[in-house]
């Protein structure tokens, strides 16, 4: 990319603040800057994350890498990642605004996309830390939800610890009984999708800093988290039941199982900003309720 933008506007709804528009050639570009948290990913994580963009190009609707800029710890220069803007309007946005129908047909859209992920079969569960993404493995806190569970008790406080004990070992047991790894997209969703406004397809599957090699089960779990609505959840399981060759009968089950990975880490986080700590907020009350 020969011409760099020099004019950077912040992009709506990033929690990061990281995210800007730019103008390049008189077209609108989106510029990643890895500073603040970011960075501590290493100088590495953009050329992770351009990589991702080009494995999953052409089998899921995500920006064209442009440039792409290691960054300098010694230096101080933070990487960049230069991509091009895609059209459509946040789901989050949308979503409330949609009649049950139209609930019904983006939630066909979401079950194919999330089984469109569940296909990209990994070698093995783990991390990606530079552009071969090879999957190294995941720290041995990371491995089972138990584990997980415990080295978040000084955050989540002792007693829901303990209360939610069973409910991690009962969701271990389930996920032991499927080992595929595909590749997952860590925070899927609708802040991070962009659909069509008329056919309320995908056009966009934003963020990918938080893929990973790992369970099937735990994008659709993310897609689904806090959502109680009963025409698109049904939508969404339907579809990806028709896209994927067998699904298990206690699939919401084992989705929610898979997401209990990260409901822990968000409930335990500090929060920054107003907008974060009302998604931290509900992640604990979801907590409470799933440790009964």
């Amino acid at each position: 990319m020969d011409a760099f933008p020099t004019s950077l506007r912040p992009l709506e709804g990033g929690f990061s603040g990281e995210t800007f528009l730019a103008d390049v050639a008189g077209e609108q570009v989106v510029v990643r800057v890895y500073g603040g948290r970011s960075a501590q990913r290493g100088p590495l994580a953009p050329e992770v994350d351009a990589a991702v963009l080009e494995l999953v190009r052409g089998l899921l609707p995500v920006p064209g890498v442009l440039d792409v800029r290691r960054g300098d710890p010694d230096a101080d220069l933070p990487g960049l990642l230069v991509t091009s803007l895609l059209p459509g309007a946040r789901l989050d946005l949308l979503l409330p605004t949609l009649e049950e129908d139209r609930r019904a047909r983006v939630g066909a859209h979401l079950g194919t996309l999330a089984g469109r992920l569940g296909h990209m079969v990994q070698p093995r569960a783990g991390r990606f830390v530079d552009r071969s993404l090879a999957p190294e493995p995941f720290p041995a806190h990371l491995g089972e939800l138990p584990t997980w569970l415990e080295h978040h008790t000084q955050q989540l406080g002792a007693d829901l610890v303990e209360a939610l004990g069973p409910v991690a070992e009962e969701a271990q047991d389930l996920l032991d009984e499927d080992r595929r790894v595909c590749l997952v997209h860590a925070d899927l969703n609708p802040r991070n999708l962009l659909v069509d406004e008329d056919t309320l397809e995908v056009t966009g599957v934003l963020d990918w800093e938080l893929a990973h090699a790992g369970s099937p089960y735990v994008d659709l779990g993310n897609l689904l988290r806090f959502e109680r609505d009963e025409v698109l959840t049904g939508a969404v399981l339907s579809s990806y039941r028709r896209f994927m060759p067998a699904t298990p009968d206690d699939l919401l089950e084992r989705a929610r199982a898979a997401d209990l990975f990260a409901l822990i880490d968000l409930a335990a986080r500090p929060t920054e900003q107003e907008e974060e700590n009302a998604t931290v907020t509900d992640a604990r009350a979801l907590l409470v309720e799933t440790a009964g």
